[in-house]
């Protein structure tokens, strides 16, 4: 399952650990997910949602 919310479309992103001897190796930071049981055109519907749009208001609960 993708790691999008779907409300924002907001994905990971991604870049790089640098070590202290400058080894670098791939890595991602993931979106802060979270299941949430929300109002979806007139009908109850559990959708994945960033918590940035959980706490902006773009999400209604039910």
């Amino acid at each position: 399952m993708a790691q999008v919310c779907d409300i924002c479309g907001k994905g990971p992103q991604f870049g790089n650990n640098i070590s202290h001897a400058h080894n670098v190796t791939k890595r991602r930071w993931n979106v802060n997910l979270r299941t949430v049981h929300a109002k979806v055109q007139g009908g109850n519907k559990r959708i994945r949602v960033c918590t940035g749009c959980i706490r902006s208001g773009k999400v209604v609960k039910a």
